[in-house]
């Protein structure tokens, strides 16, 4: 058997190989991150059957993501490990504490010669598309909201007791306000009835002649301290919501198309949409890397964690949280919801917080309960069916 052992970096990769007797075939050498450095990985390796062949390399994100593509489109077996077993692993073969790129491509050969690890499976289009899409709409989203945070940062200093006359500052009809008037100033000197027809008309009539008037007198007694450059950064960071609110709405629509295409039994499950349902189906890729719910448990990250020594076993240990954080946030909010929707999963939740349990502690039981759900409908390609 060969072993190749690839440490993966930003712009260039160190690899070893080594057989199953030990005999290095080739040392430590460093490959460029494109095509010719590839090829010189694929030269090195010998014209063995491919069975006869494992490749191991760390999961790093996106460095690693065109390599894996490069040495699956060539048939090489390919296994990514978790760093966390990699770092476990070398700790275990050494107190000294030595890290490189060099030592580490040497340890990955070493791990591949010692453990039966499981060949990485290589997703579909859609889920391989699916992931990529739902992970740049959780950037939009961080982005979206810091400019929600910015926007209440600005307007606890120009006009802070707008949210005191208003549902919400995050509403169309009070950003459609602030760009028509951007200061507290500019409010309390508007034409009451241009103001009433920004707000009625923004708000599908909801606010009208008394809204206006309300909001005019707040205004023109306002504490808040107004500026050229605060109505200026208050604009843009409008024309910023608004983009990124748009670009989501957009990248939504791209998700959903998806998602009906792959027609997952996953949307029959009460409360989990197209939303929660292609951020779950695309972390867990390929059900079948999953041969136990316990394991997609650990992959979530909601297992809780245990520790004994001697006598003593300790109670109330927390979830290790190791897995994906994309995975753990849906799978949290789906048992939310479905706790809200299926009379199962409501009974399963009183019961936990009748034993005492916080409310997220709770949840995170009905989510557990949920994983073994999930497991079961994927695995079978099964629709979700309300126990009655």
């Amino acid at each position: 058997m060969i072993y190749v052992g690839i440490d993966v970096a930003k712009g260039k990769h160190d690899c070893f190989i080594v057989n199953s007797d030990g005999e290095v075939i080739k040392d430590v050498f460093t490959i460029s991150n494109n095509l010719e450095g590839f090829n010189t990985l694929l030269a090195a390796i010998p014209n063995v059957q491919k069975n006869k062949i494992k490749v191991g390399l760390e999961a790093t994100g996106h460095y690693s993501m065109n390599l894996m593509r490069f040495i699956t489109n060539n048939q090489l077996p390919l296994i990514v490990l978790n760093p966390l077993q990699t770092n476990l692993f070398r700790k275990a073969h050494t107190l000294r504490k030595n890290k490189t790129d060099k030592i580490d491509a040497k340890l990955i050969a070493l791990m591949l010669q010692s453990g039966n690890f499981k060949p990485h499976s290589d997703v579909s289009y859609h889920l391989r598309e699916l992931k990529s899409l739902t992970r740049h709409k959780s950037r939009l989203k961080e982005n979206l909201a810091k400019y929600k945070i910015s926007l209440h940062r600005i307007l606890d200093i120009m006009f802070p007791e707008l949210t005191s006359v208003v549902y919400s500052i995050n509403q169309k009809s009070t950003y459609e306000l602030l760009r028509a008037f951007p200061s507290a100033d500019a409010i309390a000197s508007a034409h009451l009835t241009k103001l009433t027809t920004v707000l009625s008309k923004n708000s599908r009539g909801k606010y009208g002649k008394e809204k206006a008037i309300l909001i005019k007198e707040t205004a023109a007694k306002s504490i808040g301290s107004g500026s050229h450059s605060l109505s200026f950064e208050l604009l843009q960071t409008l024309t910023f919501i608004d983009f990124y609110s748009s670009e989501i709405e957009r990248l939504e629509a791209e998700i959903k198309s998806i998602m009906d295409e792959l027609k997952s039994p996953l949307l029959t499950i009460p409360g989990i949409s197209y939303g929660l349902g292609s951020v779950i189906l695309a972390e867990i890729g390929d059900i079948n890397n999953f041969d136990s719910p316990s394991k997609l448990l650990a992959f979530a990250g909601l297992e809780p964690s245990t520790y004994e020594s001697g006598k003593f076993i300790a109670t109330g240990m927390k979830m290790v949280k190791r897995g994906s954080p994309y995975l753990r946030w849906a799978l949290l909010e789906a048992a939310r919801l479905i706790a809200m929707r299926d009379t199962t999963f409501k009974i399963y939740y009183q019961k936990k917080k009748a034993e005492g349990k916080h409310h997220y502690v709770a949840n995170s039981h009905v989510a557990k309960k949920l994983i073994r759900l999930i497991h079961h409908l994927l695995t079978n390609n099964l629709e979700f069916i309300a126990q009655s």
